[in-house]
C-alpha cells in the first residue's frame, strides 16, 4: 500500500515540531507564539504542501450554512 505521506513532509513536520518545543516556533501575520502540537502539525503539514511535498489534501470544515440554522431555530419555536 502506498504511502500517505511523504518522508520529507514527515521531516518537515518533525522540524516544525522541535520548534514549537524550543518555544521559537510563530504562526501567521501576527507572529503570535503557537504552542498548540495540532496547531504546529497544521503549520508542518502546511509548509509541506507549498514545498510540493507528498501529503493528502485539507479536508474542509463542514459549517452550518445560514439557511439550515434558520431552519432549526423555527423549529425549535414550535415547541
Amino acid at each position: 500500500m502506498a504511502r500517505k505521506y511523504s518522508r520529507k513532509a514527515s521531516g518537515d513536520v518533525e522540524r516544525v515540531m522541535k520548534k514549537r518545543k524550543a518555544g521559537t516556533l510563530r504562526s501567521g501575520r501576527s507572529k503570535k507564539k503557537v504552542t498548540s502540537r495540532k496547531q504546529a502539525i497544521a503549520i508542518g503539514l502546511s509548509e509541506a504542501r507549498a514545498k510540493g511535498r507528498k501529503v493528502p489534501k485539507k479536508t474542509a470544515k463542514k459549517r452550518k450554512t445560514a439557511k439550515k440554522a434558520a431552519k432549526k431555530r423555527k423549529s425549535s419555536n414550535k415547541r
